[in-house]
């Protein structure tokens, strides 16, 4: 299911099923203080500045992500800046979450003349994980599993927010040749309620399940996720090439995009065009870490290990394929990697997008107009599992 771009109509929506779910989860005086403090930044210093980069500042000086962006696209980043910087991790949480989220992307699916889902999903509730699970046929087994882990700061963000990028993959991969393509995504528990090690515990439950459904056949299984997700997903395989049992249990291949891989650093600074602000990230980055881990394990900060010998231990068996913004705060520490990575012998691609910011493919498909540009992260994402992962003659 690919539906088309965001439109102005759809974020009228989004507003009008956030607000009582606000008053509900946080309170009237809190969102109140918090709307008050907002609005006068976007009627009034966000018009200005944008007004003021996008029509009277020479291109060449603008920042590489105005040069190209779209009036709406503008305006959507400016105000997704102003929000990780200012706005509080326990609105942010109301804003991703399921009871938003879920709503939202139904009336998308309406606006389209889609009144059920065309790809079968349900929710997973373990004692020790949870998540989605989306299958072309629920009837049959996956001949590919795609394990993904949601992004936003371990503080915020749901793999409800990310249903409609998650079913937009499925489909492409069907459209590959794929028999009957499957996905999981791990719903891991936030901070501060939790601290490490519990996601990276809860992301290791999810990958034995994802193990489950692909028949045991670790080679089917694509392991991935954004931001935060995919910090989770590099911890996991460090954990997994940590216990003799379990190292020939890798997967098949990983897809990083757009990677926390060093939760506190100082080479994780604010750029013109990304949206990430490295206060918010230094914060939420803390609160993941806790009081009784330390920043430097490679566990909880998998950029800061420089063990060759262990990544090549926790490599997947058929490559990496990592995907960021060339413009991202993340970007020098994940090029760190990247050339780390190739030194263990290990096949690493990448796909690194001029002018464009954090967690990119996900922002093409909401944002942009045309539909190859909206795909452009995805198709590349899909081209690479199938370059790896052969599909199946499924009975």
């Amino acid at each position: 299911m690919i539906l088309d771009q965001i439109a102005w109509v759809d974020c009228f929506v989004f507003l009008i099923l956030l607000a009582p779910q606000l008053l509900l989860h946080v309170g009237v005086l809190d969102t109140a203080i918090c709307a008050s403090k907002a609005l006068p930044h976007l009627l009034f210093v966000l018009p200005f500045q944008l007004v003021k980069e996008r029509y009277f500042t020479q291109k060449d000086q603008q920042s590489p992500f105005v040069q190209h962006a779209t009036l709406f696209q503008d305006v959507v980043i400016r105000c997704v800046r102003y929000a990780f910087a200012n706005i509080p991790a326990i609105i942010g949480k109301v804003f991703f979450s399921k009871n938003v989220a879920l709503p939202f992307m139904r009336f998308r699916m309406l606006r389209h003349g889609i009144w059920k889902c065309p790809i079968y999903w349900r929710e997973v509730k373990r004692n020790n994980f949870q998540g989605i699970y989306i299958i072309d046929d629920e009837t049959r087994r996956p001949d590919v599993v795609v394990y993904y882990c949601h992004g936003g700061g371990f503080s915020m963000g749901s793999s409800y927010f990310y249903m409609e990028f998650l079913l937009a993959w499925v489909t492409l991969l069907k459209e590959a040749g794929y028999s009957n393509p499957a996905l999981f995504a791990l719903e891991y528990t936030l901070v501060p309620e939790k601290t490490y090690p519990t996601q990276v515990q809860q992301t290791l439950a999810g990958y034995k399940y994802c193990l489950y459904m692909a028949s045991d056949d670790p080679k089917r299984v694509c392991v991935s996720g954004d931001s935060a997700g995919a910090t989770l997903i590099l911890s996991l395989l460090l954990c997994l090439s940590d216990f003799a049992g379990m190292r020939n249990k890798l997967p098949g291949i990983a897809i990083p995009i757009s990677p926390w891989a060093a939760i506190i650093s100082s080479k994780n600074k604010n750029t013109p065009s990304d949206y990430l602000d490295e206060d918010s990230l230094q914060l939420y980055g803390s609160q993941y870490i806790g009081t009784k881990a330390s920043p430097e394990d490679p566990l909880v900060s998998p950029g800061h290990c420089k063990d060759v010998a262990r990544w090549r231990r926790a490599s997947p068996t058929l490559g990496w394929f990592f995907v960021y913004g060339a413009e991202e705060v993340f970007a020098p520490v994940a090029k760190e990697m990247v050339k780390l990575l190739r030194e263990t012998g290990a096949q690493v691609e990448v796909l690194e997008e001029k002018g464009w910011i954090h967690a990119w493919p996900v922002v093409k498909l909401f944002l942009c107009n045309d539909q190859e540009e909206r795909l452009s992260g995805l198709r590349p994402m899909v081209r690479f599992t199938r370059e790896r992962i052969e599909p199946l003659k499924l009975d």
